[in-house]
């Protein structure tokens, strides 16, 4: 059982008379409430220091006064420790100070310690862990992340119900009202669980053995952490994409019957050091987080305020957890950034560089922020991966176009391990809307940008992401986007309708002024124009010969066919049947998860394609061989 306040008496610890019932918490640097304040920019955010001032939290609280003097920990207290995202788990808690206490009341080593009266098991409560993700596929590796620092924590098993859980994360997403609203339905349901825990338990609808602790993590926790702590105790902890680390703490205070709260965004925190836990093992594909943050500042993202300032790890790092990857039979790694492609590791450079200089964009693109170092960009680390993984594909998600010279086009040329697809987020055909974004570019610009594109790779898959009924934006305007979608030709594309976001550009400067009538029918009409244009992208692999990396069953037709994903990301299925192995085995086989199988195209859904296994092959045989006949032909002709 943890250590009561009679505890603390018995250590003669003397408590102030209580003017409320307010609980008694240690510190209040992870309370801090931003009411009746203006959000600042993201340009004006500093590094959180322990010795700056804090508001004062409007919650009744009492701080805990020690006699004697040896012994006074304040308010003080909590601000004397250093509380950046690096040594967050760090700060003491309620059992460090007891037991700090007590080994200051007395000098004789041969005294027992409250840590020896209280077995580990009940100073630290453990409880199974339930998670849900919502969103981008960063946040399914933040929730990867936080599983690991849970399990160091203690916390290591993980149910596959909530109602089996004494602890439910929930991790979420702002970037548009649909994801918020479907959070806010889950955790309703979680409420429900919390607050009728007993009758749930009696009825055998819960098999938790304590009413559960709600976590809201994520960007959503980040832009609304004060309407999610007052929602009638329906959350308990809230924690922000830069605060992962805090989370044991945060849970413990829980108990004491606080909520938990730490939102604090940070320059510095990429947990490079921490091996996140992979959801789905028996997966060939995984996701690396190669940098955080974004400085671009489009007027209709909320990104940049949820997720803080750009940051990247360190090349040696995420070599080092694509090897363990490789350890664990991933062979396909797709690489995460919110501006994945401004990755920028400066951890080893000395001089500063002013953006322009040194820094090269696409042509015709330009950014409001600038470069103060300059390190191994977005290009180095690809060759780099590539060139120590030969048989591992990588992929990455999600770039800007601005950030695309020339180098990096040349490195996925050369690099036959680097799949041949990009996403290049257009968001709008019109360059007038483009400039209302503050996107840095106009129409003319990434057009050139695709041509580029498709002259160096000329192969190469696009996909894209676009806005309808973004703030004034007008029928002609909307037009321009429709023909950029049917000239461009994408492989995929994402498209929503406009969703105001607070705190944003567009929150503060314009107005959401188009009908969501008109949203939904310029959405339905940007569809179309996808679906129209992009079956040739399908319709052109008939034919060819695709190199498929099997990820399983075909669901349609689980015990006849396999299916998986080509170079340019396009699913492939095929019948199972077996095939010649060319690097390993002298007979035939059936393909099996994690092969690479050379399939020749037939069909095209414009969706999907099927095709005939041919055999299953290495990846850097493949290529070769593909190599060695282009050479050929190269010298008949």
């Amino acid at each position: 059982m943890a250590p009561n306040l009679s505890s603390l008496s018995s250590l003669g610890i003397k408590l102030p008379i209580r003017t409320s019932f307010s609980p008694i918490r240690l510190s209040h640097y992870h309370h801090q409430r931003h009411h009746n304040r203006q959000p600042k920019p993201i340009s004006s955010c500093r590094r959180y220091h322990p010795t700056s001032r804090l508001p004062v939290p409007k919650r009744r609280t009492t701080t805990i006064s020690l006699l004697p003097s040896s012994l006074c920990f304040s308010r003080s207290f909590s601000q004397s420790s250093s509380i950046t995202s690096n040594n967050a788990a760090e700060i003491p808690t309620l059992h460090h100070f007891i037991i700090n206490a007590q080994a200051s009341l007395t000098s004789s080593p041969s005294s027992q310690t409250l840590s020896d009266l209280v077995p580990a098991s009940e100073t630290l409560p453990m409880g199974r862990i339930y998670h849900e993700t919502y969103g981008c596929q960063m946040n399914v590796n933040d929730m990867e992340i936080v599983l690991s620092i849970m399990k160091k924590a203690g916390y290591s098993e993980v149910v596959e119900v909530p109602e089996s859980a004494e602890i439910i994360f929930i991790n979420t997403c702002a970037i548009r009202d649909n994801a918020e609203q479907k959070v806010w339905q889950r955790l309703n349901y979680f409420w429900f669980l919390k607050r009728h825990w007993k009758s749930n338990v009696a009825i055998g609808r819960s098999q938790s053995v304590h009413p559960p602790k709600v976590v809201v993590l994520g960007c959503m926790a980040e832009r609304l952490k004060d309407k999610i702590l007052d929602a009638d105790k329906m959350v308990d902890v809230v924690c922000g994409p830069d605060a992962y680390r805090d989370l044991p703490r945060l849970l413990e205070e829980v108990d004491y019957g606080q909520k938990g709260i730490n939102t604090l965004l940070s320059l510095e925190e990429t947990y490079a050091d921490i091996s996140p836990v992979r959801i789905s093992k028996n997966s060939v594909g995984a996701f690396v987080s190669v940098m955080r943050g974004c400085n671009n500042m489009c007027s209709f993202c909320i990104v940049p305020f949820t997720r803080g300032r750009e940051r990247s790890r360190p090349v040696e790092s995420i070599v080092r957890e694509v090897a363990e990857l490789w350890k664990e039979g991933v062979k396909d790694v797709t690489l995460l950034g919110q501006n994945v492609n401004s990755y920028n590791d400066a951890s080893g450079a000395e001089e500063e560089v002013e953006s322009g200089s040194d820094w090269k964009f696409s042509e015709g693109f330009s950014s409001t922020c600038k470069v103060k170092k300059m390190g191994q960009r977005f290009a180095d680390l690809l060759d780099h991966l590539a060139v120590q993984f030969p048989e591992m594909r990588f992929r990455y998600t999600s770039p800007h176009p601005k950030d695309f010279p020339d180098e990096l086009l040349y490195v996925m040329r050369d690099r036959y391990n680097i799949c041949k697809s990009i996403h290049l987020p257009a968001q709008t055909g019109s360059t007038t809307v483009l400039e209302r974004m503050r996107r840095g570019y106009s129409r003319e610009a990434y057009l050139d940008l695709v041509q580029k594109i498709r002259r160096i790779i000329p192969d190469v898959g696009l996909s894209s992401d676009f806005i309808c009924g973004f703030c004034g934006e007008t029928e002609e305007e909307h037009k321009y986007t429709v023909s950029l979608v049917k000239a461009v030709g994408y492989d995929m594309a994402y498209m929503f309708a406009y969703s105001m976001r607070e705190k944003t550009h567009a929150h503060r400067n314009y107005v959401d002024d188009v009908p969501d009538a008109v949203k939904q029918r310029r959405l339905t009409e940007l569809i179309a124009a996808f679906r129209e244009s992009t079956g040739p992208c399908f319709d052109i692999q008939i034919g060819t010969t695709q190199l498929v990396l099997v990820e399983g069953p075909n669901k349609r037709a689980p015990d006849t066919e396999l299916i998986g994903k080509s170079d340019r990301g396009h699913r492939v299925s095929f019948a199972n049947l077996p095939v010649p192995d060319r690097d390993c085995y002298d007979g035939k086989r059936n393909p099996r998860v994690g092969d690479f199988v050379e399939v020749r195209i037939s069909k095209s859904s414009r969706a999907s394609l099927f095709g005939e296994a041919l055999a299953i092959t290495k990846l850097s045989s493949f290529y070769n061989s593909v190599r060695d006949e282009d050479v050929a032909y190269a010298n008949r002709t």
